[in-house]
């Protein structure tokens, strides 16, 4: 699956979808993908910050724990969490729960797709 973020508003994805109907009308095979469309580009840059792209970036490579990704990455487990809470929020990471023999339950972070492509048009 691919994850596609786009800053064009709701015309880009009108746009988009009736391309895609075309497509499936005329026989094509699709590949399942997720549009996220955000209406501003700022509204994109306040979601896509450069720690957060770190984020998806490190979780693409290997699925881990909220506290292991902060190690990872240097930084606060806090400032981690609220980060990667806005990214499932917005649908680009999602978490898992997995048990943790002898200390509970530990969240797993994982990518919700191979592939993240995103546009801006300014």
């Amino acid at each position: 699956m691919t994850v596609k973020v786009f800053d064009d508003g709701f015309e880009g994805h009108v746009r988009r979808s009736m391309a895609r109907a075309k497509a499936r009308q005329a026989g094509e095979r699709l590949e399942p993908e997720t549009a996220i469309t955000f209406a501003d580009p700022l509204d994109m840059v306040d979601c896509l910050s450069k720690e957060r792209i770190r984020i998806v970036q490190t979780i693409r490579k290997r699925k881990l724990s909220i506290s292991s990704l902060a190690v990872e990455l240097g930084r606060n487990r806090g400032s981690v969490t609220r980060d990667v809470n806005k990214l499932q929020k917005f649908g680009l990471l999602r978490l898992r729960e997995q048990v943790n023999p002898g200390h509970g339950i530990v969240q797993i972070v994982e990518p919700v797709a191979k592939k993240i492509e995103m546009r801006v048009a300014i």
